[in-house]
């Protein structure tokens, strides 16, 4: 199964720019095997996924905007959903696919009350300790990008607010 997320490779959005990045470099760095497919340059790409986003997920104007994540033709979300199950330790589940070996994510028949834990030990645990260096630097990435994407709207809120004194 092919993970496919669409992206823009022009985006004159900063806010795009960086949640792109979020879950390229996130999918990177789990390892996963996905495709960039850009709308930008493909008109293709663009109708296919404005088409295969599901209604109730679309914005107000119904044009989805980029970052969206499939897996094959089945839709996984955006970037939202993506953050959320990134924050809740379920993006394998996000992404329909099976947790690897060792992975803190427990699949989901285990979350159903099969889990084959015995008594003091819980399902997860033995995640080594090279996964738990990678999810301990996404986040930090992540934190940092938070707080430029705070700093920069601030900056243009601030720029924006002198244009308005100086024209006055």
């Amino acid at each position: 199964m092919v993970i496919k997320v669409f992206l823009a490779s022009s985006s004159g959005s900063t806010a795009i720019k960086k949640k792109q990045q979020d879950v390229v470099g996130f999918l990177e760095a789990l390892k996963v095997d996905y495709t960039q497919l850009d709308i930008a340059c493909n008109e293709e790409n663009r109708m296919w996924m404005r088409q295969n986003v599901p209604e109730e997920k679309k914005p107000a104007n119904g044009i989805p905007l980029p970052p969206q994540i499939f897996n094959e033709n089945g839709y996984c979300g955006d970037y939202e959903t993506f953050f959320d199950a990134k924050e809740d330790n379920m993006v394998y589940a996000f992404l329909g696919l099976p947790p690897p070996p060792g992975s803190k994510e427990v699949p989901e028949e285990e979350r159903n009350g099969n889990d084959e834990a015995t008594e003091g030990e819980t399902v997860g645990d033995e995640a080594p300790a090279e996964e738990d260096q990678l999810v301990e630097e996404t986040d930090e990435v992540t934190e940092d990008t938070a707080q430029e994407e705070e700093e920069e709207e601030q900056e243009e809120e601030e720029a924006e607010v002198q244009e308005e004194e100086e024209t006055e």
